[in-house]
């Protein structure tokens, strides 16, 4: 069983981020299963191993690097080029090319969909976020109107219709760091969460979207994007509400209406993909998996055409003239 180094920048408040406490998260679900630590790469930390010190190393086939940081990836797949690299795909969209020989675990199916089109000969596999069992329906009373966490909140939301809502129902705006989320959640009604518009100006796409499943985990209604990994498990009408449907008039209307119900119950089976057992046993199916691709890769090279722009013009091409060929010489 090879040891998993996951590939970090840092892990200090500089990078703190949705996916820096997925990738640490991971790292302490993998240590049921196998060796795994934190390798920084852009600064050194006290405790914590350094790429560049470790590439001196002159035996590395019995290490797996976990590349994960979005605008690294690139830079750090050629520079790991003659060792086992795995990326753990957050958001998609970010227009590098991954050779065949580095599969991709992807935390949301609609990220897992991308690489399924850019990337048909790698193998691809499936593993979702986690959400704690902190997150659950406590059935409390709930003060909170209409909770909005202000970071990735689009112009819409913080300018219009906050100011809407502020008239006429208590809004609590979030924006710091919040100690205790599960409890925030039980104390509001509805959730409001809208990052299309974020997403769209960073030109990637919504990894996976945490805050709105963990709501919806504690009996809050929640109006929501259906963006990028948020259409996973967002289901309007059924399980949320569309935010930004049409007209603030209609939205305002939608949220009073949500008010009338103090709270939501989602179904179990819905959460059931996002916890601990789960998570957990698809993560051992994945090691072992990845374990067993790099054994046979040691002797075996890859041989299946990449689909390179080159080879999908030539294939078009190809296809115009079968379509010739068939319609005036098969006379």
């Amino acid at each position: 069983m090879r040891k998993l180094y996951f590939l970090l920048p840092g892990t200090d408040g500089k990078f703190a981020c949705g996916g820096l406490w997925v990738e640490l998260n991971t790292i302490k679900l993998a240590q049921q299963f196998c060796h795994a630590d934190v390798v920084t790469y852009r600064q050194r930390e006290s405790g914590k191993l350094f790429l560049d010190d470790l590439l001196k190393e002159k035996n590395l086939d019995d290490v797996i690097f976990v590349i994960s940081w979005g605008f690294d990836v690139a830079k750090l797949a050629r520079k790991l080029q003659p060792h086992n690299i795995v990326y753990h795909a957050h958001s998609a969209g970010y227009k590098f090319q991954l050779p065949t020989n580095i599969p991709i675990i992807a935390v949301s199916r609609n990220t897992m969909g991308y690489w399924g089109q850019h990337s048909p000969h790698s193998l691809i596999y499936y593993l979702p976020n986690q959400i704690g069992n902190q997150f659950q329906n406590l059935n409390i009373q709930r003060d909170i109107d209409v909770l909005i966490q202000a970071r990735k909140s689009s112009e819409y939301l913080m300018k219009e219709l906050i100011t809407a809502l502020q008239q006429q129902c208590k809004v609590l705006v979030v924006d710091s760091y919040v100690e205790d989320l599960a409890k925030l959640f039980n104390q509001a009604k509805v959730y409001l969460y809208d990052s299309a518009e974020y997403w769209a100006q960073q030109a990637v796409s919504e990894g996976f979207g945490m805050q709105p499943l963990e709501a919806l985990a504690c009996g809050c209604q929640v109006f929501s994007s259906i963006n990028g990994g948020l259409s996973d498990y967002l289901d309007p009408g059924f399980n949320c509400y569309k935010i930004a449907g049409y007209s603030k008039e209609y939205d305002v209307k939608r949220i009073f209406k949500a008010l009338e119900h103090p709270s939501y119950s989602i179904p179990e089976h819905i959460l059931a993909e996002y916890r601990l057992e789960n998570i957990n046993q698809r993560l051992q199916v994945i090691i072992d998996e990845l374990n067993d691709f790099f054994d046979h890769k040691i002797h075996h090279p890859g041989n299946i055409e990449s689909l390179t722009q080159m080879r999908i013009a030539k294939l078009r091409t190809k296809n115009i003239f079968d379509k010739l060929r068939k319609k005036y010489f098969s006379k």
